[in-house]
């Protein structure tokens, strides 16, 4: 009996993918633990090995298509001894569901299990907060009459036409913002817009939201909704650090004629933070309705800037690592998240996060936090400032550094004693190295 390959579940996030690519084609031979395709998921453009063996008798969704919901049967493998011949009117076993603007053949809906389980972290399980967000389609948006489309139902466009009315200076009422008949009538009236104007005519480019962004758009939304955010700032003499870095660059020793590392700032802050976290557990966790939940385990998220939005690769068990064994971890996060090449596990969890945009010259700044986690580090650029030193103004080197706390976890006085616990490994670095 042919077996139904289904969309996996790549992601506890992942509730739809699109089908970037089909590696195997109709009537090739699989082995279990071949790649047969390619899906962009929300977070990477990730590969999908086959389970069982046997011959891809019937490809059900396109290479192209977008929005394939989990669990929808994607193509039909044969098994051995099966002839193709019994495909020739298959049907899969779930009714069709249809997807605009899909370039192929419909995904049809499955109600079977997850066709695969991702590891999350031991320490907690993985929170989902409560969606405000619904499912209904995008609001339609009016464009010019240059050349862009415009939503209006077949009466209202057969009055525009009879009237001399540019529907693209028309604002819909109906459903999703269609233009209705009732649009267009005013619109005559009123001497050609029914005062429903929207804008001149302009030319615009619509940029296709793809998942990663959709999903990053509905989490930092429900965070600010859901999770009580306050803020607490510091800032932080970095000169010793710098010396540090320095001293422990020069000392690198050579591969093949190279350094063996190279240490940044940021690697820095990674170890800082971890030793912060394990002096102070309390800012180490995450809300649920029953208990809080704290984290066993120093895991630190770095947010990562990639084409199309960002990813948070995960520096384990940071607490545990030198410096050097966090910078040569994190390059190589960094490198494989912007090729789309991260595993599941490499960037789902962890307890804590940075997000550093001192690179781009941000003096100071206040990140969203990123649930199920309760405290995000944004961290601003390193710059001479003028200070007061035993009463004398001089200069120094100082980075301002802000957290962003959910209150329910992680309240003032916690919150306070971890950024002393971070000013202290920062401003005397010796500490993180011990």
């Amino acid at each position: 009996m042919p077996i139904e390959i289904l969309m996996p579940a790549l992601s506890p996030t992942m509730t739809e993918g699109n089908l970037a690519k089909w590696i195997a084609k109709e009537g090739d031979v699989v082995k279990a633990g071949q790649v047969i395709a390619e899906i962009e998921t929300d977070k990477a453009t990730m590969e999908v090995e086959a389970v069982d063996e046997g011959i891809i008798g019937k490809i059900l969704v396109a290479e192209g298509a977008q929005g394939v919901a989990v669990n929808s049967p994607i193509a039909v493998l044969l098994l051995d001894g099966e002839d193709k011949k019994i495909l020739a009117d298959y049907k899969p076993k779930q009714a069709e569901v249809k997807k605009e603007e899909q370039p192929a053949a419909a995904a049809t809906v499955s109600a079977s299990a997850p066709a695969q389980q991702i590891k999350t972290l031991s320490a907690a399980p993985s929170f989902v907060l409560p969606s405000s967000v619904s499912k209904a389609p995008s609001p339609t948006t009016n464009y010019s009459s240059t050349g862009g489309k415009v939503k209006a139902s077949p009466l209202a466009k057969r009055i525009a036409k009879e009237a001399g009315i540019d529907l693209s200076l028309v604002q819909g009422t109906g459903p999703h913002g269609r233009i209705v008949r009732e649009d267009v009538e005013l619109a005559k009236r009123s001497g050609g817009t029914g005062g429903r104007i929207i804008r001149n005519p302009v030319e615009i480019t619509a940029v296709p939201n793809n998942n990663m962004r959709k999903v990053i758009a509905k989490r930092l939304l429900e965070s600010k909704q859901y999770v009580p955010h306050f803020y607490l700032t510091i800032d932080c003499n970095i000169g010793k650090l710098l010396d540090v870095r320095k001293d422990l660059n020069d000392v690198a020793p050579l591969i093949e004629g190279k350094p063996a590392y190279k240490l940044s700032v940021n690697d820095m802050v990674i170890k800082a933070v971890a030793k912060a976290l394990k002096k102070v557990p309390n800012a180490n966790a995450s809300w649920t309705d029953e208990a809080i939940m704290l984290y066993n385990n120093v895991d630190v998220s770095v947010a990562v800037a990639i084409d199309g939005g960002l990813i948070t690769p995960i520096i384990r068990n940071a607490d545990q690592k030198t410096i050097p064994a966090i910078s040569a971890e994190m390059k190589d996060l960094a490198a494989r998240a912007r090729i789309g090449k991260l595993a599941p596990e490499e960037f789902q969890g962890g307890g804590f996060s940075i997000s550093n945009l001192g690179m781009f010259g941000i003096k100071s700044f206040s990140a969203i936090i990123n649930p199920p986690q309760s405290v995000i580090m944004a961290v601003g650029a390193g710059e001479e400032r003028a200070v007061v030193k035993n009463g004398v103004i001089t200069t120094a080197n100082m980075v301002t550094f802000t957290i962003s706390c959910d209150h329910r976890v992680v309240d003032g006085a916690v919150g306070a004693e971890f950024l002393a616990a971070f000013k202290e490994c920062i401003e005397k670095p010796v500490i993180m190295l011990m």
